[in-house]
């Protein structure tokens, strides 16, 4: 299984009244990881949309284990959990990038689909693309 790890630092914008990053800006690191992994094995999204390939979100999930504070530094590990072509699962987990300590982790799923909306075979339509996401498992 390949994995890629994205390093964020935590901004002031993005904590709480607590002075703790909110719960919404995990999401957005994987989202941020996300992108950094698929620019990794050579397919960013642009890429992706100009080959007329779209890949919304089915489903997110994020289970926090310990807190990140303003100016922490976290290491985002994204990796496939699972993939067939027409449905994929990433795989997350962000650590504390000074101690290792786990701050949370989850998945994100997300199908294909064509400018039409239409959803779509990876490995029928785009076959480089499902070898290098099937290379990744």
């Amino acid at each position: 299984m390949k994995t890629f790890t994205w390093t964020h630092k935590a901004q002031y914008y993005e904590t709480d009244q607590m002075g703790i990053i909110h719960h919404s800006n995990y999401i957005r690191w994987f989202e941020e990881a996300r992108v950094f992994f698929l620019e990794s094995i050579g397919y960013p999204y642009d890429r992706l949309e100009q080959e007329g390939i779209l890949s919304p979100v089915l489903e997110i999930n994020c289970q926090y284990l310990s807190m990140t504070a303003f100016g922490d530094s976290v290491e985002i590990k994204t990796y496939v959990k699972a993939f067939n072509g027409v449905r994929m699962t990433f795989g997350y987990e962000i650590y504390d990038a000074a101690t290792g300590e786990i701050r949370a982790k989850g998945s994100s799923s997300h199908c294909f689909i064509d400018k039409q909306k239409k959803l779509l075979s990876l490995k029928r339509s785009y076959p480089e693309i499902y070898r290098l996401l099937t290379d990744c498992l």
